[in-house]
């Protein structure tokens, strides 16, 4: 009788379901807790990472930078941490352990942390808590203490038309200034002669274009140098007084200083290594290199060419005189970097028995782009070469004028090294291989050399904080 009450039972259907979904439920409640609290302290770790993100970069802002003092560092560090990790649904707020290390003028801040989250169903998982833990790390370097030797071109293609009104406004008033076709009429540039009536001139070209207020290419870098050095409406902290250098030097904290040369066929000193504002008192020295007349340069005792540019001659005149750069920290012994600015329009025309480019056989005027050998020798030294291009364009006067001559002289010696553009040709790209990673900018005539040199000053004066991990 009871055998068959048993198999009776056994082989009965009816109601499985609950019996089987009540056998479940365990397992079921069990996963369900555990997976909402393993989300809960998922979420909790992403908090507490992006604390230590902010505790990280908060520890290499400029101002920590200059901190020598690393408790002070990773107390700054910790408080930041602090004000964003204390959470509901952790056990207590983690104190974060704070790595400072610093090599050279670099700094990396490691901030890590461990936490516990409040399981809500402790009984499930065993635990009352769910261990968490993370880390960030952030970089920068601090700014450096900087020597800049600025090279200003003041060679006669400087004396160019800023504009391409410019250019034909100068080929319009320079006709009725001679006696007879010159080289020296109809000419876009403003040169400087000290013997104007050796070609029939009455007027010197860079008086017609002082007369006429024509804007010159040395114009607009005697400007740029000048908001450089001497005024700067855009400083981003009120209350300081100069151009951009000393702008830049209280927000970064450092110690800038400036040298001021022009160059034409040898190195010109207008200011000495001193402080920016001193230099900048010479900015208005900066003029155009003067010729005795066409194919005459000054001294009149070599009269057989009109070369003037001596870029590699000039680098190497520079070279000579900047010291072996050091890291540019306050640490005692410590020496600031080192920084080359030329700005020119990247053309040598010099005397040089080698070169590729000889325009007179004779007395080997050499016409030719920047040789960049003497780039490499100062780059190896450690020394910083920043370049504005200020890009040599085709002379070709204005239709409007009544003349449509193009330059015979650029488009038979140059205009082969600007092709296929005067940015993309050979004077561009050996002005950037000349300059250090980073550091060449180019600007057409008429474009605004003055922003394009801040800018290029800030690229290299700046330093920025970098999120490693």
């Amino acid at each position: 009788m009871l055998r068959r009450v048993v198999l009776r039972f056994a082989r009965d259907r009816k109601a499985n379901i609950a019996v089987i979904f009540a056998l479940t439920m365990v397992p079921i409640i069990f996963l369900l807790g555990m997976t909402l609290d393993y989300t809960q302290a998922v979420r909790k770790r992403e908090q507490l990472d992006a604390a230590a993100d902010a505790a990280a970069i908060a520890a290499v802002r400029p101002a920590m930078l200059t901190q020598s003092d690393k408790t002070v560092v990773q107390a700054t560090a910790a408080a930041v941490f602090a004000a964003k990790a204390n959470l509901p649904g952790l056990s207590s707020v983690p104190t974060p352990t704070v790595t400072v290390t610093d090599s050279g003028l670099a700094r990396t801040i490691t901030v890590s942390y461990t936490a516990k989250s409040v399981n809500n169903f402790p009984s499930v998982l065993g635990k009352q808590t769910w261990d968490v833990a993370g880390s960030a790390t952030a970089k920068a370097s601090s700014a450096p203490n900087m020597n800049f030797y600025l090279l200003m071109d003041d060679s006669p293609s400087m004396g160019i038309g800023a504009t391409a009104g410019d250019i034909s406004n100068l080929i319009k008033y320079t006709a009725p200034a001679y006696q007879s076709a010159t080289a020296s009429q109809n000419c876009g540039f403003a040169c400087h002669q000290t013997n104007i009536a050796h070609d029939g001139g009455t007027k010197d070209n860079l008086a017609i274009a002082r007369q006429r207020n024509i804007t010159l290419r040395i114009d607009l870098v005697t400007s740029a140098v000048n908001q450089l050095l001497n005024s700067w409406s855009n400083c981003p902290q009120s209350g300081i007084s100069g151009g951009v250098m000393q702008c830049m030097s209280a927000l970064n904290n450092t110690t800038y200083k400036a040298a001021l040369y022009t160059f034409d066929l040898s190195l010109n000193e207008l200011a000495k290594l001193t402080t920016p504002s001193l230099a900048g008192a010479q900015v208005n020295n900066i003029s155009l290199m003067p010729v005795a007349y066409q194919n005459c340069v000054v001294p009149t005792t070599n009269c057989k060419t009109d070369n003037g540019t001596d870029i590699a001659g000039t680098l190497k005149s520079i070279n000579d005189i900047m010291p072996t750069p050091g890291l540019g920290s306050n640490a005692q012994g410590d020496t600031p970097q080192e920084v080359v600015f030329l700005v020119t329009d990247g053309v040598e025309d010099k005397i040089s028995a080698t070169c590729p480019n000889a325009t007179f056989a004779s007395n080997s005027r050499c016409q030719q782009p920047l040789d960049t050998t003497m780039c490499t020798t100062i780059k190896n030294r450690g020394i910083k070469i920043a370049v504005l291009y200020t890009e040599y364009l085709q002379l070709i006067a204005n239709p409007a004028t009544g003349i449509q001559k193009t330059d015979n002289w650029y488009m038979t010696w140059i205009d082969k090294y600007d092709q296929p553009t005067s940015s993309t040709g050979k004077i561009a790209q050996n002005l950037q291989a000349c300059a250090s990673p980073g550091f060449y900018k180019s600007v057409q005539s008429g474009g605004d050399i003055k922003d394009a040199l801040t800018d290029l000053f800030i690229k290299v004066a700046s330093s920025t904080a970098s999120l490693v991990q």
